[in-house]
């Protein structure tokens, strides 16, 4: 069909096409203001790489091939602090240590959907499997543009327990991070121990001392310092009022979304129905 002519006839049904453009908004609209709202915890860290002390890199050794100037990406114990927030590990924590367990529980049941699981006996109890997915859903990790830090975003519909989820996974990433630096001094310190007592050279056991002296180092600093992975700039902090989702903007882009379907469904209804037309006067001149 030539465009001329659908904009002719689209035209001729904008009365028709304005009413339908209405309803979808409406019908959007209702699921967006129904919506259930969320408040949205955040704290701002920075790498602890970023200290000239940081444990991090007194443990570390320092790669061989670094990053380019463009490259942002984390490195260090700081990459596996990130990893660990999204681990099945700190789901795990999640359902032992907070009333995630039980906020879970509660949305599922929620809705029509929820309430017919239920009357028909078949609701299951919250899995790992389903802290783990609520957990990759609801935690955001956002580097900044210009500068090191990143923010770390938490959102639920419960005020208190989104701040709670964000204290306590940033401490188990921290304490995780720091265990094992720990288990890695230890192992180093008894290794160390063991060639001492076998080493009879003079020379050697000299070696063996410094190294054991810089292990030792080591341990002071990772029992002093406060960050091993991710240093706060700012505590974990929640919003008074909920912002999620962010209905002002989905209501600006629910208005010209609901038009163009509105277009669309009339378009495919006139190009249909040429199309049937056509079919039936070639039937009928045959």
């Amino acid at each position: 069909m030539p465009l001329d002519l659908l904009a002719l006839r689209l035209w001729h049904r904008r009365a028709a096409i304005a009413l339908m453009a209405a309803a979808l908004f409406a019908a959007g609209a209702t699921a967006i203001l129904t919506w259930p709202r969320a408040y949205v915890a955040a704290t701002i860290l920075a790498p602890a790489e970023t200290n000239g002390i940081a444990t991090s890199q007194i443990l570390s050794p320092a790669p061989l091939l670094g990053g380019g100037l463009l490259d942002s990406r984390p490195s260090g114990n700081f990459a596996v602090y990130l990893a660990t927030l999204r681990s099945t590990d700190a789901a795990a924590m999640l359902l032992r240590e907070t009333a995630l367990a039980d906020s879970l529980a509660t949305q599922r049941r929620a809705g029509l959907i929820g309430r017919a699981r239920a009357a028909a006996g078949i609701d299951r109890a919250v899995t790992l499997d389903d802290a783990v997915a609520w957990l990759r859903r609801n935690l955001s990790v956002t580097p900044a543009q210009q500068v090191v830090t990143w923010t770390l975003e938490v959102a639920h519909p419960d005020r208190d327990l989104a701040l709670d989820i964000l204290r306590r996974l940033h401490a188990f990433a921290e304490a995780r991070i720091r265990d094992d630096l720990r288990a890695t001094v230890d192992r180093r310190l008894a290794l160390l121990g063991e060639r001492l007592t076998a080493e009879r050279d003079v020379y050697q056991r000299q070696a063996l001392y410094d190294l054991v002296a810089q292990q030792q180092r080591f341990a002071l600093v990772l029992a002093a310092d406060e960050a091993v992975a991710g240093r706060l700039v700012s505590p974990p902090s929640v919003e008074v009022e909920p912002s999620l989702p962010n209905r002002p903007l989905l209501l600006m882009l629910l208005a010209p979304a609901s038009l163009l379907a509105a277009l669309a469904l009339a378009a495919l209804r006139v190009t249909a129905g040429v199309a049937v037309y056509r079919r039936l006067h070639a039937g009928y001149a045959d």
